[in-house]
């Protein structure tokens, strides 16, 4: 290995360790309302890297992601409460993810034979179905009014408030604090396992898939296998982001898991950039972030009305959906490789800028050495 690959492996290293120990920090300096928005962004980045790597790596269109959300969040919580098996939080977790799995594999024949603006339909059909099962299944989801979600416990240790007030460092830690831990483990889980499936060979059969189907069979890629493998892996990662989701919220009610959850999903990738698993982070987090930060200082902001306020006004719901309603018709228009691509394209910039080393001003070229003059060409006889 040589030195610069072994420096360059030594940085990479060191930067992970430095983000790690800042991303452990918030819970002993910030409050609960912007930790409830960074566990909100954390399951939010799980299930957009889930999408991309539908959308934007498999080239497959879907608009049925709240239902597969659902499907981890109320199987979360009826394997683990009551009524139900109420079976240890941690393998009901473990079984919502597989039950999100078994329900993209039993779409995965459609998934594998309807592609683009027809295959969106076909998902769509999932989240108006997904909607009237919830509200119409009281014994397993509460019906209309949803149902409670079991605290997740790990080994005796509870990520909810408890009896026993847990203190670290002087700082009390609640739910959202013990949480955050929680969130940060699955939210790494979910990005080196996707970005080791980008980098292996079914990543990049997916991504050829994206590109040409008839040249990535040609090139031995069964087409059918991969693009339902993608259909469940996507399913898999949405069933881990619908866990961590009622985790958070602690009741679950149908209204959440709508069309409109599945159009923020795709605002989410498109936003940050299809295909990168970096990408999917920084839309989610602009996505789900925006409107809860509207909604605090809507007091503040110039023609934002509280909620609750008097109709005609826009609110900070409504708000934040124009704004990054804009912000996908400008990533469009100038930067369609989203918000990961601007921030490669200015790192690249910053590192050209390094690379460049000023000019000596004591440094005098060299004079211009003397040429041989040319000599005509003899011509021959």
């Amino acid at each position: 290995m040589s030195d610069r690959l072994l420096k360059a492996l030594t940085r990479r290293r060191g930067r992970l360790l430095l983000l790690a120990v800042v991303l452990c920090l918030p819970p002993f300096y910030l409050d609960a309302f912007w930790l409830r928005i960074g566990l909100f962004s954390m399951a939010a980045a799980i299930g957009a890297v889930g999408l991309a790597l539908l959308s934007g790596t498999a080239g497959q269109l879907s608009l049925g992601h709240a239902f597969f959300l659902a499907v981890g969040a109320y199987g979360y919580a009826w394997f683990a409460g009551e009524p139900g098996p109420g079976l240890p939080p941690a393998l009901a977790a473990l079984l919502a993810v597989l039950l999100a799995g078994a329900a993209g594999g039993l779409f995965s024949p459609v998934a594998a034979r309807v592609k683009g603006i027809y295959l969106g339909i076909a998902t769509l059909a999932l989240v108006f179905l997904g909607h009237h099962v919830l509200l119409t299944a009281d014994s397993v989801t509460g019906g209309f009014n949803g149902r409670s979600v079991p605290p997740l416990t790990l080994g005796g240790f509870a990520f909810a408030e408890s009896d026993s007030e847990l203190t670290v460092l002087g700082v009390p830690f609640g739910a959202e604090e013990r949480l955050w831990f929680l969130g940060l483990a699955l939210f790494a889980f979910t990005w080196f396992t996707a970005r080791g499936l980008l980098r292996s060979r079914p990543g990049r059969a997916l991504a050829a898939l994206r590109d040409s189907e008839t040249a990535a069979a040609v090139m031995g890629v069964d087409v059918a296998r991969h693009r339902s493998a993608a259909f469940v892996v996507s399913s898999m990662y949405a069933g881990l982001a619908g866990v961590l989701l009622a985790l958070v919220f602690r009741r679950v009610v149908p209204d959440y898991f709508s069309l409109v959850l599945s159009v923020d999903y795709l605002a989410m990738i498109v936003i940050g950039g299809l295909g990168s698993v970096a990408g999917a982070t920084a839309g989610a987090v602009f996505v789900t972030a925006l409107p809860l930060l509207m909604t605090r200082y809507a007091d503040q902001l110039p023609l934002v009305a509280a909620p609750g306020s008097a109709e005609g006004a826009v609110g900070p719901t409504e708000a934040a959906r124009y704004l990054y309603g804009a912000a996908i018709v400008l990533v469009l228009l100038y930067a369609p490789d989203g918000l990961h691509g601007l921030a490669r394209r200015a790192g690249d910039r910053v590192r050209r800028r390094r690379s460049r080393t000023p000019a000596d001003p004591t440094d005098v070229p060299p004079p211009p050495q003397p040429t041989a003059a040319a000599r005509p060409k003899e011509h021959t006889p």
